[in-house]
């Protein structure tokens, strides 16, 4: 008996020893494989340019089945020409240019790479003052402009029952605005569907899907510039943050 006990340990102690070591080796392998998962991750995370859209119901979807709005349909068409991009929606329906000012702080955190402001549609449609307007869009710029945030200025037109004075005065805030501080700006953020009933809800304001598309369609070649806005701004920072080391 203790032969053969003897025996079996002899048999048995390599075959332990040598299933432990593949059960570590395995372990090890695991362990490295998801440390470098999460390396790739971290590493495409900070490569990742986060682009917020703050705005009333027309950046926010009113209307639309989830994942339908502007900033989705937006974020899967940069996507889709190579740019590692995410994009906010930041949008309340029913906004004024007012609201959009008072939440903007929180509205717009410091992960933001660059923004979107898409605000003013619900001030004409109630024919509130265009100076009101405007003194809103302008602090709203002022305080992106001082956090060094490219700026993309979605213009909107005013309703033509307001009559031609307010229209001129409304409809020239964007231009202005932009000018002043020196924004990107796309002059009509409804510029090819409004007034058209294939391309807007029922309502006859808020674009439908086949509407958003074409917003989308449309305003890519001014996020783009955005983008590269915004890359040369994170550039910049990590310079200034390394020559400060």
């Amino acid at each position: 008996m203790k032969t053969r006990r003897a025996m079996c340990r002899a048999t048995c102690q390599p075959q332990m020893v040598w299933q432990r070591f593949m059960v570590n080796l395995l372990l090890c392998c695991t362990v490295m494989t998801v440390m470098h998962a999460t390396a790739r991750a971290d590493a495409a995370t900070k490569d990742t340019l986060r682009i917020i859209a703050l705005g009333d119901s027309l950046t926010a979807g009113y209307g639309l089945p989830p994942g339908q709005a502007f900033p989705d349909v937006l974020q899967i068409a940069l996507r889709a020409r190579g740019h590692n991009v995410e994009v906010a929606n930041a949008g309340i329906s029913g906004d004024t240019t007012a609201a959009g000012l008072a939440r903007l702080d929180w509205a717009v955190g410091p992960e933001a790479d660059a923004i979107i402001v898409e605000l003013g549609a619900n001030d004409a449609l109630r024919g509130q003052p265009p100076a009101e307007a405007r003194a809103n869009l302008d602090v709203i710029l002022t305080r992106l402009s001082a956090r060094k945030l490219p700026i993309l200025l979605a213009g909107m037109r005013a309703p033509e029952n307001w009559g031609a004075a307010y229209r001129d005065k409304f409809d020239a805030i964007y231009p202005e605005l932009a000018a002043r501080h020196g924004t990107l700006l796309y002059p009509f953020f409804l510029d090819g569907i409004a007034t058209d009933p294939k391309l807007n809800l029922p309502d006859g304001l808020h674009p439908n899907q086949r509407g958003v598309a074409i917003i989308v369609e449309r305003i890519l070649p001014v996020v783009e510039q955005l983008l590269e806005r915004a890359r040369k701004a994170r550039g910049s920072k990590a310079v200034n943050a390394t020559s400060h080391n």
